[in-house]
């Protein structure tokens, strides 16, 4: 009779009793991500159904920006990393004013066609490309006009390219300037037309380019180059280059330059005649002055 009633020996307890199970762990992470993509599959359903609509109809437009505002409360995707290529003179924060959306923002909030657009318009934009990819990055490609220099005419001045083009009717202001200052200043008639040649000429002479500050046509027929100091530099027709290869020697020698000059006369090829910068309250100009002789 007591054996009847002997309690059976209990099971030893595991430790790990209530621990889940590897698959119960995978199950529960493939959830979460189908969960995810589910939601993603959903916007980008109803995002292109919006965008067909936009396209469809005259209202569409009003209904797709409705309809993109609320799925980006929906949207699991932030904007994390936005990537500029191909800017030179364009400021960074152009492109992102006209892209129209920032970090921390829903990857769908915002109309890559018509951030495009936007961009396109920017003075200095041939062409650019705005591209999403998962799941946090936007990617932005401008392709750039390529101007040579500044041309200034009759007060304006205007981008030009290597064949005198004007690449943007923009002007001078204070918010582009910096832009301007990245490139050689041509001044006067004609100017445009044959800025490529003098300006890939003077790359040859980094000494006497590093001193110029701009450019002028004189007469549609030869160049004056204007100095940071003030001096003007007289270069003859149709034989620039042998003047500037004489100056980078007198540059290498004596300094030319650097000295306060009113005008460096390089216009006959046998000689060149200096005029010194007249002192300050002096009535009268210094004669010219010749440098020792090339022979």
């Amino acid at each position: 009779m007591m054996s009847f009633f002997r309690k059976r020996p209990q099971a030893p307890v595991d430790p790990y009793g209530d621990r889940p199970s590897s698959m119960s762990l995978f199950w529960q992470r493939q959830k979460a991500i189908l969960r995810r993509l589910s939601i993603l599959g959903l916007v980008c359903f109803l995002m292109a159904g919006a965008g067909w609509l936009a396209w469809s109809s005259q209202g569409g437009h009003r209904l797709a920006d409705s309809l993109r505002t609320r799925l980006s409360a929906l949207d699991p995707l932030k904007i994390q990393h936005i990537v500029i290529t191909g800017r030179r003179l364009t400021d960074e924060s152009d492109i992102m004013e006209a892209l129209g959306t920032g970090l921390n923002h829903s990857l769908f909030s915002f109309s890559v066609e018509a951030a495009r657009q936007r961009i396109d318009e920017l003075p200095f934009i041939e062409h650019s490309t705005v591209e999403r990819h998962l799941p946090d990055t936007i990617n932005i490609t401008v392709e750039e006009k390529n101007p040579i220099a500044i041309w200034q005419m009759e007060g304006h001045f205007v981008l030009i390219n290597q064949k005198g083009d004007t690449v943007s009717r923009q002007e001078l202001t204070a918010k582009n300037s910096s832009v301007f200052r990245k490139l050689p200043l041509v001044v006067g008639a004609g100017a445009n037309l044959e800025a490529n040649a003098i300006i890939t000429l003077l790359d040859q002479f980094p000494d006497i380019n590093s001193h110029t500050l701009a450019l002028i046509r004189i007469g549609q027929r030869r160049w004056n180059i204007l100095m940071q100091n003030g001096t003007t530099l007289m270069l003859p027709e149709g034989a620039e280059s042998a003047a500037l290869s004489r100056l980078h020697d007198y540059q290498n020698d004596y300094q030319l330059l650097d000295r306060p000059l009113k005008t460096i006369d390089m216009r006959l090829s046998d000689r060149m005649v200096i005029h010194p910068a007249t002192p300050q309250g002096a009535d009268q100009e210094a004669p010219p002055a010749t440098p020792p002789s090339e022979n």
